[in-house]
């Protein structure tokens, strides 16, 4: 019988609070790298992990992700 508090496959254990260091790390941190690439918001890989805005955040940043500017899509200057 599969424990039901094991990690999903292909991603590491994120228990709340759990200190997630060394290779454990670097493989979050590119997971959701990708993911964040791919147009996901922090707020959603944050609840997505159940780990804070800041720890993604920082894990984002640590891998080199280009971080997007807050309040999502800018609207065209042209127009009005």
């Amino acid at each position: 019988m599969a424990d039901s508090n094991a990690p999903a496959e292909g991603t590491t254990d994120l228990a709340k609070g759990k200190r997630i260091t060394g290779g454990d790390r670097s493989t979050l941190a590119e997971e959701l790298r990708k993911r964040y690439d791919g147009g996901e918001s922090i707020r959603l890989l944050a609840a997505s992990t159940g780990r804070s805005y800041g720890f993604v955040h920082r894990l984002l940043s640590e891998s080199g992700a280009t971080l997007r500017s807050r309040g999502g899509a800018n609207r065209s200057s042209t127009g009005s």
